[in-house]
């Protein structure tokens, strides 16, 4: 096995964070909304799903762009093709991986790919949070790590019918404060 690079180690704590998340969503129900606008709790995980199988299968170095069809995904599935996705990039990574006709970075993919998974945990979290008590925040450190990608991979043309515009927060908020900020959240 090779050793974690710091892009696997940081998808690591994206997925170790969204483990966690997923606690107790197994009672609740699918028809629940989220914070992403027009989604159920059974679309984010069908997503989470469908995401980390292309994420697990670029660690080959190819990802095929087709549209996965809804099938309302079991929760046990998506921590099993989390732990699959890990395991998969601290076996045997890709030093880049192609996408359609784009080629990027291995390291350029797995922070996308560490976001995504980031992002989506607190989304469940945000949907299971009891009403009046706010959802687990993304890890401190989890955060300030993934801001810079959030940066580089958000481009205004990725927002439209995508991510909710970017909310105002004060520059001394915590960094996962601003990260889900930056992402309309």
């Amino acid at each position: 096995m090779i050793a974690a690079t710091a892009p696997v180690a940081l998808l690591g704590q994206a997925i170790e964070f969204t483990c966690g998340a997923l606690r107790g969503a197994d009672r609740a129900s699918p028809a629940l909304p989220t914070p992403c606008r027009g989604w159920t709790l059974g679309d984010l995980l069908d997503h989470m799903a469908d995401g980390m199988d292309a994420f697990t299968e670029a660690s080959d170095g190819l990802v095929a762009v087709t549209a996965a069809p809804r099938t309302g995904i079991a929760l046990l599935d998506v921590r099993a093709k989390a732990r699959a996705l890990l395991k998969a990039w601290q076996q045997a990574p890709t030093e880049a991986v192609r996408i359609a006709d784009a080629r990027l970075s291995s390291d350029v993919f797995l922070h996308a790919a560490a976001l995504e998974v980031a992002v989506h945990g607190w989304d469940v979290a945000a949907t299971l949070a009891d009403r009046g008590r706010s959802p687990a925040p993304i890890p401190q450190h989890l955060a300030e790590d993934l801001m810079p990608a959030a940066h580089l991979l958000l481009t205004s043309a990725d927002r439209v019918g995508r991510f909710a515009p970017p909310l105002p927060v004060p520059p001394d908020a915590p960094a996962g404060v601003r990260l889900l900020a930056l992402l309309g959240r």
